[in-house]
């Protein structure tokens, strides 16, 4: 499956311009689509899964005119928005259920062997009679990728699945995306590098409705190469810092600041050049020359 997406934007009734001349061309595979909050990703997002209609722009699975044929998308689509609502005190086997019945899964046996295999596959099926409301975050995630997975979707999008799970729900996570992404479209949507850097081969960094970079990942950080430089800094010297340097991220340690600015050559004794990271990347997008 291919899915291209050719100058798209969005500006919303209030005057605000969430998208501007998108394009992104997305293979098979874990795609990661990278940006701070407020950069664009769920109205793409939204558009994408037919919930929204753009200003302007097109959207093509493989020959699938996605725009003007939105129940065919839906047919092929899974989808994991960022607020994902549930009943409480429903068990998570009667609600995917309700949910493969929603999707048109109308046989009752093969409804079950479905489910259940759903079940198994995102480690629910030992407490699928328990209300989803007395489940973790990452155990509520899994369950919102098994009714994603309903249908046999040729994409799946999931929108900030890993906020807020702690470590060890994040590495179950990440290994079931991992598991659906290999054979099918996956795009996940995030502002955490480590799930980028973890999952996906292939990458986009949005900022402010624009895409900044699209490519590997791998080809991303030869963008920074012999760029980026760090060095140790008091924190009242921050502000002056920031107006002498290109400084694209800085976090404390031991009561210092380490700063990571960009540059095409060493800029003085005091820095240390470092190798590039995805977080550098992700950085030089977003905070390069922001003062």
């Amino acid at each position: 499956m291919f899915l291209k997406i050719s100058n798209l934007s969005k500006l919303y009734a209030d005057g605000t311009k969430a998208l501007t001349n998108v394009n992104l061309n997305i293979e098979n595979g874990m795609f990661g689509l990278l940006g701070p909050n407020g950069a664009g990703k769920s109205s793409l997002m939204r558009t994408i899964s037919t919930l929204q209609e753009p200003s302007e722009g097109t959207i093509f699975l493989d020959d699938l005119d996605v725009i003007n044929n939105k129940e065919d998308m839906r047919k092929v689509l899974g989808y994991l928005p960022q607020d994902f609502g549930f009943y409480p005190k429903v068990s998570a086997e009667d609600m995917l259920h309700h949910f493969a019945i929603l999707k048109g899964i109308s046989n009752k046996n093969e409804r079950k062997e479905i489910c259940d295999a759903l079940l198994h596959q995102t480690n629910l099926f030992e407490v699928r009679k328990r209300y989803i409301g007395d489940y973790s975050g990452g155990m509520r995630q899994r369950f919102g990728i098994a009714q994603a997975l309903l249908g046999n979707p040729k994409v799946v999008i999931v929108d900030e699945p890993t906020a807020g799970l702690d470590p060890q729900e994040r590495n179950r996570f990440h290994n079931l995306l991992s598991e659906v992404g290999e054979n099918i479209i996956v795009i996940l949507s995030t502002h955490i590098v480590e799930d980028v850097r973890n999952l996906c081969s292939k990458m986009a960094v949005m900022n402010l409705g624009q895409v900044m970079f699209e490519g590997k990942t791998t080809d991303s950080l030869e963008l920074l190469k012999g760029k980026i430089y760090s060095t140790i800094i008091a924190k009242e010297e921050l502000e002056e810092f920031r107006k002498q340097h290109n400084v694209i991220s800085t976090k404390v340690s031991e009561g210092k600041i380490i700063a990571h600015v960009i540059n095409d050559s060493l800029p003085n004794s005091n820095f240390t050049a470092v190798n590039a990271d995805l977080e550098d990347v992700y950085f030089s997008f977003i905070n390069s020359n922001k003062n």
